[in-house]
């Protein structure tokens, strides 16, 4: 029938539903935490983002620090050396006000500038279960995508550390999990308009255009918060809308507009466009209060300095100046300079599904027996690797494939969600791969990946009462405790532990890991 058709959606008790879903959240939380002020020194880019957060805090924009050994002295409590000259910086504020909140709460140390990734960190697991729920329509699948990406290496890692991709991961999945909630709120009232007059069906009218839509605004409040976070994101934000609306387009089919329901394009792809990309842009402009509140932040005079300027004329002085620091940041990614910098750990993004080139954030070579934790028999080292659990992302790259095949030869909308998310925030990367890119910007994948891997985990299992459901179970299950096993013998090299050199190359399966 086709209002229980449009009506099709999720069906079990909220109150459990939240309750394993925070429960899993909260596991995410503990095992994130634990030792997460260690080491106490800045590490790799948290160079750039410690130090832009807390001079967020003083000034409202990012300025310079100065002096010898500035990391060092900043680890033994010393901040004289945060100036007030502005700096220039390549990415917008919103990641760097969170760090920058608990660096508020906890100091300028390195539990500060790390516990909101921890909190992000966890919030990007209970995100995951919401969205794959809805998808799969099933509190078990949503479940166990959540345990997965708990027990993920990447997701981790880049929770313990005060990076900025953590934040935008977290934002694009909550902003993904709210347009497939607006797909279903969207079907529901369509329904139940059609149902208060009486009909079946649309009978090839349109039908009435349905203004409320909360879920697509926070959607456009998320990809809002994910842009200013990184710029990248605005290729989820450009699938996504498109997908949004082409899901409009399929439900007034379904309701039985019949060729009328390609008119959704313009008569609700205009809404859609002003709730999401209007959003967007309100969010994003609101992220540099800081900076056009205040007068010293980098290039902030560059409109009263250039008073004859046509975008002076057009925008004023304070939003011409952020539009000529955007086209500078634009030029500083794309332009020769950032082509000419090389990397020892550069991956290519042709191998980032498969994981054939992670990252070292830190590392101690060569530590002497009886020194720093070494027992011996050989000297040890000490790392922090950003790598994802092999087993997962190996399993996960296959269940994409799956995913695209069930999406286009199945006809089932549901595998697409990943498929347009991992097309959306991976393939862009291939454009610049002249430049140094990095592993760990991965971690937008892997939550949508897992999201696949789920799915699939779930027509293995099939549907109760099915025959095979309790083989498919069994298959399932023991490929999970494989997944949480391998982090647990992952550990060590991801949390700083002291090994010795040879467990620690024991645990580098691929030479292109080293």
């Amino acid at each position: 029938m086709t209002l229980d058709r449009l009506r099709d959606g999720v069906r079990d008790n909220p109150w459990i539903s939240w309750g394993v879903t925070l429960g899993i959240g909260l596991l995410a939380f503990l095992i994130r935490i634990v030792n997460v002020g260690n080491p106490r020194t800045i590490i790799f880019d948290e160079t750039y983002y410690a130090k832009d957060a807390w001079s967020l805090l003083q000034f409202g924009y990012e300025a310079e620090w100065s002096g010898a050994n500035v990391n060092e002295q900043i680890a033994q409590g010393n901040l004289s050396g945060l100036t007030t000259n502005g700096s220039f910086i390549v990415h917008p504020p919103v990641g760097k006000w969170l760090i920058a909140l608990g660096e508020a709460g906890f100091g300028m140390n390195s539990f500060g500038w790390r516990i909101a990734a921890v909190v992000f960190g966890s919030l990007l697991v209970v995100a995951t279960i919401r969205l794959t729920r809805r998808l799969s329509r099933s509190l078990l699948i949503g479940a166990l995508a959540g345990i997965l990406l708990t027990f993920d290496g990447l997701a981790f890692t880049m929770s313990r550390i005060a990076l900025l991709d953590i934040f935008q991961a977290t934002f694009l999945v909550a902003a993904v999990a709210a347009l497939v909630a607006d797909r279903d709120h969207h079907r529901h009232k369509l329904a139940d308009a059609i149902e208060a007059r009486g009909w079946t069906d649309l009978r090839g009218e349109f039908g009435p255009l349905l203004w409320w839509r909360p879920w697509r605004w926070v959607a456009g409040l998320l990809f809002g918060l994910a842009v200013a976070t990184k710029w990248n994101s605005l290729f989820a934000l450009a699938a996504f809308g498109i997908l949004s609306v082409m899901w409009d387009i399929g439900a007034r089919r379904l309701a039985g507009a019949g060729f009328v329901s390609w008119t959704a394009i313009l008569r609700e792809g205009l809404t859609a466009f002003i709730a999401l990309v209007g959003t967007t842009f309100v969010v994003y402009l609101v992220s540099w209060s800081g900076w056009l509140a205040t007068s010293g932040g980098w290039g902030r005079q560059w409109g009263a300095q250039n008073p004859d300027h046509p975008w002076v004329a057009a925008f004023g002085t304070g939003l011409a100046s952020l539009l000529h620091y955007h086209q500078e940041i634009f030029n500083f990614h794309t332009g020769d300079y950032m082509r000419q910098q090389t990397h020892p750990y550069n991956a290519h993004p042709a191998g980032w599904l498969l994981m054939l080139r992670p990252i070292s954030f830190d590392a101690t070579n060569a530590i002497p027996v009886g020194t720093d934790g070494c027992a011996g028999p050989e000297t040890c080292v000490r790392v922090i690797v950003g790598m994802g659990t092999p087993i997962l992302w190996w399993l996960a790259a296959i269940a994409l494939v799956i995913a695209v095949i069930w999406w286009i030869a199945g006809r089932d909308w549901r595998f697409g969600v990943p498929v347009v998310a991992v097309a959306s925030l991976w393939l862009p990367w291939f454009a610049s791969a002249d430049r140094p890119e990095f592993f760990f910007y991965a971690i937008t994948l892997i939550p949508f990946t897992v999201t696949g891997l789920a799915m699939a985990f779930g027509l293995l299992i099939g549907p109760p009462g099915s025959p095979g459901r309790r083989r498919g179970a069994i298959i399932v299950g023991t490929l999970t405790g494989l997944v949480i096993a391998n982090f647990a013998y992952l550990y060590p090299v991801l949390t700083d532990g002291s090994l010795p050199y040879s467990q620690w190359l024991a645990r580098m399966w691929l030479r292109s890991w080293i």
